[in-house]
């Protein structure tokens, strides 16, 4: 499942209780087994919201009548089925993804770091390099927690402040 992806697809005249309880079934599995390759964590979103409108037409059916048959059984709504907590697997990977992203970047950035401006001066882009690098333009010697760039005084050669993280990188020039 990680390597392929599996469809499937009911077909066939259904009750409105039988299709009710089919999409609710598939969306289900869906949202507890259809995550675990990367092209299913591309589709598998798409998939669920096509069964909204299978859904939504099984509920403008009538109820069934008596007959020979017996309905499926509906069962508990989505979102109260233990497999919905699965509905937070990609929120949660897409977060820690972003956290440590942050976290990475900005304890990169410490006092002693040596990074290099991809960018232009009216639009920085800062990344960290190893000191040794030829790369290297500028050792930062002070991060302020503020987005003030006075405060790094007249010792700094430049100043890149990261309004989004609210703190500011005082450079010297590596000679």
């Amino acid at each position: 499942m990680i390597i392929l992806m599996r469809f499937l697809k009911l077909q066939g005249p259904f009750c409105r209780t039988c299709g009710i309880a089919s999409v609710r079934d598939m969306t289900s599995k869906s949202l507890w087994q259809g995550w675990w390759g990367i092209g299913s964590s591309i589709v598998n979103p798409i998939t669920m919201l096509m069964n909204i409108g299978p859904m939504q037409k099984f509920k403008r059916l009538p109820e069934p009548q008596p007959g020979p048959g017996r309905p499926m059984d509906p069962g508990k709504p989505l979102f109260r089925r233990p497999a919905i907590l699965m509905l937070l697997l990609p929120i949660v990977v897409v977060a820690l993804l972003v956290v440590s992203n942050l976290n990475s970047v900005e304890s990169s950035t410490q006092v002693g770091a040596c990074v290099v401006n991809k960018g232009t001066s009216t639009k920085p882009n800062v990344k960290v390099v190893d000191c040794s690098s030829s790369d290297a333009e500028y050792r930062v010697i002070d991060k302020i927690n503020s987005t003030d760039e006075s405060q790094c005084g007249d010792n700094a050669d430049a100043t890149y402040v990261d309004e989004g993280a609210n703190y500011t990188l005082c450079l010297a020039k590596i000679k």
